[in-house]
């Protein structure tokens, strides 16, 4: 368990590892035909993978299915469509996989015809597998978190914000499930967390926000 009522918070920090699945796509057709039975690690990578990966420039889109519409496609419609899907508005990965599905067989519908991109271009699906590393930090009360969150590496913020919620049956992040444990203490806390999209942001946005939310609540809650 990473965080429970009973003991410490565990830090950890992680890494995605990307594995090539050998599967491409150089139509919408064959997008589809390859979503419908692709491993959900592909749609995990293809949606969080960049978050995590260094880059020079900013993503104009936060998933590279809508990237690749646009750029080898040329299809900015199908890209605007894309770009919009919110994997934490989700249930799971299944439920990310139809939509997308839904998506694409709407867009083959709209055309008569396929458009092909050059073989340098086809859509290459990634699977991502995650390694995790014990930062051997440990945190006894929500007060020392707050002073930690500054300082995290963005690979925690990933771990225990974003990818904690596939971990987790309930959907939650770490921190609302080890906040959970100390009963309705910080009911108000987590609720404030619950309001937290981490998709649409970078890591590091994302941190600054957690951050910048706990201070405000204990900077808060140690006047009244």
């Amino acid at each position: 368990m990473t965080a429970n009522n009973q003991g410490a918070f565990v830090l950890r920090d992680c890494a995605l590892i990307a594995i090539a699945t050998g599967q491409r796509a150089q139509n919408l057709k064959e997008l589809r035909d390859i979503l419908l039975g692709i491993h959900s690690g592909s749609l995990y990578f293809h949606f969080w993978g960049g978050l995590l990966q260094a880059r020079f420039e900013e993503r104009e889109y936060n998933n590279d299915f809508a990237a690749w519409a646009r750029h080898s496609l040329h299809d900015t419609v199908l890209a605007e469509r894309l770009s919009v899907v919110d994997p934490t508005e989700l249930a799971d990965l299944e439920a990310l996989r139809q939509e997308l599905i839904n998506i694409v067989e709407q867009r083959l519908d709209e055309h008569e015809s396929l458009t092909w991109t050059a073989p340098d271009q086809q859509f290459e699906f990634i699977r991502s597998q995650i390694v995790v590393f014990d930062t051997r930090r440990r945190v006894e009360q929500p007060e020392q978190l707050a002073v930690l969150l500054p300082t995290l590496s963005t690979g925690s913020v990933f771990y225990h914000f974003i990818d904690a919620r596939r971990r987790s049956a309930a959907g939650l992040d770490d921190f609302r499930t080890w906040l959970g444990g100390f009963g309705t203490q910080y009911a108000a806390l987590v609720e404030r967390l619950a309001a937290l999209d981490p998709y649409f942001v970078s890591l590091s946005e994302l941190r600054a926000e957690l951050a910048a939310l706990f201070a405000a609540y204990f900077e808060v809650t140690s006047h009244e």
